[in-house]
């Protein structure tokens, strides 16, 4: 009989597609999964095939409801676990109570590393950048099972705190479809995800200035949704800039395949953003959506493998415009071959057999 296997995230569960995907996943493969998120950015109505939980916050900043989520967990650890579970901690918001009842019970957790939390642009230079470094370097030069979305995190992981990260990426489950791709204007740019800073939204809507005959949609929200609109505004450019909002994971699958061109163009806003691989490129290569990328490692080895888009030469909105007239010159047709390639390569099939390993020898 397998384990059963508890995971945990500061998360309300709803949006995380990575975690939605690692849980499916085990539990497709016989262990007995429980979920545990919180309810900090809500808790919408969800169906999973395993049971889940969201321990209720009562914080009002971010700050302390971490303090809370990490001491009410450890709660929730100490009642579910016993000899034959594994632990399963989600970025290192989580990981601590995780530690200290694996530690406790003598029991095997497996860290998933989506990011690096301590480098991460939102806590740049403050004091909490402080803490998550300081529990990063008590905890992961100690832990026997990790793994992460990227392969320069793993690298990164590896050189800071010689601990092995196996490489899990967050790509999408393979999509078949067949679609007639439209020969029509205007011709659509998609950004999908969060709207925060250094993910080049701002500049691509200047860029906006130097294309005709090209609609820029924004698929997402957060904290800089306003500044942009007001940007948007500034510039006299409603006609060609349209904010979509937060879309449902169904909803939003829809929109990406009508797109023409998908935009992955972060900057370097620190070492988490400079070797991530962002979720958009993987699903936009799904849907078979060529792409504009940023020249950032992971990014860069992609094209390097596949001609799935172009690379912008700088974040200029000249060199923005440049890039995605290269792209829809070529124009969608033209990518389907190589996109078609990378996405039997880059798909959740393949990431899921890594993933399974990982538990395999976790439960031994």
């Amino acid at each position: 009989m397998k384990k059963k296997i508890i995971t945990s995230a500061f998360s309300n569960l709803y949006t995380d597609q990575r975690i939605e995907k690692v849980c499916r996943t085990l539990h497709e493969n016989g262990y007995e999964v429980e979920l545990i998120g919180n309810d900090w950015a809500g808790a919408e109505e969800m169906k999973r095939p395993y049971p889940f939980s969201r321990i209720p916050l009562i914080s009002k900043s971010l700050k302390t409801a971490y303090f809370e989520f990490n001491w009410k967990l450890y709660q929730e650890l100490k009642k579910k676990a016993d000899q034959h579970t594994i632990l399963h901690a989600n970025d290192i918001d989580a990981l601590l109570p995780n530690y200290l009842i694996a530690k406790k019970l003598n029991i095997p957790l497996v860290f998933d590393s989506h990011e690096i939390f301590s480098e991460m642009p939102a806590i740049q230079g403050k004091m909490s950048q402080k803490m998550w470094r300081n529990l990063e370097q008590r905890m992961l030069p100690k832990l026997k099972f990790m793994i992460t979305a990227s392969g320069s995190y793993a690298q990164w992981f590896k050189k800071k705190y010689h601990v092995d990260a196996v490489v899990v990426q967050n790509a999408p489950r393979k999509i078949d479809f067949t679609i007639d791709i439209p020969d029509n204007e205007p011709k659509i740019m998609l950004y999908q995800g969060a709207i925060n800073p250094f993910r080049g939204i701002d500049k691509a809507i200047l860029a906006m200035h130097h294309l005709d005959h090209v609609i820029f949609k924004i698929a997402g929200d957060g904290p800089m949704k306003k500044e942009y609109e007001d940007l948007v505004i500034k510039e006299n450019l409603q006609d060609k800039v349209q904010f979509l909002g937060k879309l449902l994971p169904e909803k939003l699958r829809k929109v990406t395949i009508t797109a023409d061109i998908g935009m992955s163009i972060e900057e370097n806003g620190g070492e988490s953003y400079l070797y991530s691989l962002p979720n958009k490129v993987l699903d936009c290569i799904q849907a078979k959506v060529p792409l504009i990328m940023a020249g950032l490692p992971e990014m860069q080895n992609i094209k390097n493998q596949f001609d799935v888009g172009e690379i912008i030469k700088d974040h200029q909105p000249e060199s923005i415009a440049a890039a995605i007239n290269k792209v829809l010159e070529k124009g969608r047709r033209g990518y389907q071959n190589e996109l078609e390639k990378a996405s039997n390569v880059l798909c959740w099939e393949n990431e899921e057999v890594k993933l399974l390993q990982v538990f395999q020898k976790a439960s031994q």
